[in-house]
């Protein structure tokens, strides 16, 4: 799918992740480093509910995304996600910037904790925390 011309933060790219999830949502993009994925998008139609606010489902998912991730980058195996809790403290709405940013992961042989802020054009919007099972 050819991304349409949005306006993207330096450093993002098309995100290199794909899946029957996510699509429905693209362009979607991301930023890898040593440590971490940080996933953004800029929010349309078909991120948002009724209201015209992004749904919280799509947060949900994302954040899980960012953070498995995430965990990968550090650990190098792949992972399942055994709890993902999401706390919703604002709203995002269409054309705003939002940002998956893994904050913190510690890993272990077997396991991996990690927290994701989520923010609309750099205000918080919402919180993740995650467990993940080494599933290789």
């Amino acid at each position: 799918m050819d991304a349409p011309n949005v306006d993207v933060p330096d450093g993002f790219s098309p995100h290199f992740r794909k899946s029957g999830l996510t699509d429905p949502w693209e362009p979607l993009f991301s930023k890898k480093t040593d440590e971490k994925v940080v996933i953004g998008l800029r929010a349309r139609d078909a991120h948002c509910n009724s209201r015209g606010m992004v749904h919280g489902g799509l947060i949900a998912a994302l954040a899980d995304n960012a953070m498995g991730l995430s965990c990968a980058v550090q650990i190098g195996k792949g992972l399942v996600t055994v709890n993902l809790t999401t706390d919703y403290m604002g709203a995002a709405k269409l054309g705003q910037w939002i940002e998956f940013d893994t904050d913190y992961t510690k890993t272990g042989r077997s396991i991996c904790f990690a927290q994701c802020f989520i923010t609309a054009d750099d205000a918080t919007i919402a919180r993740a925390n995650a467990t993940f099972k080494v599933t290789d």
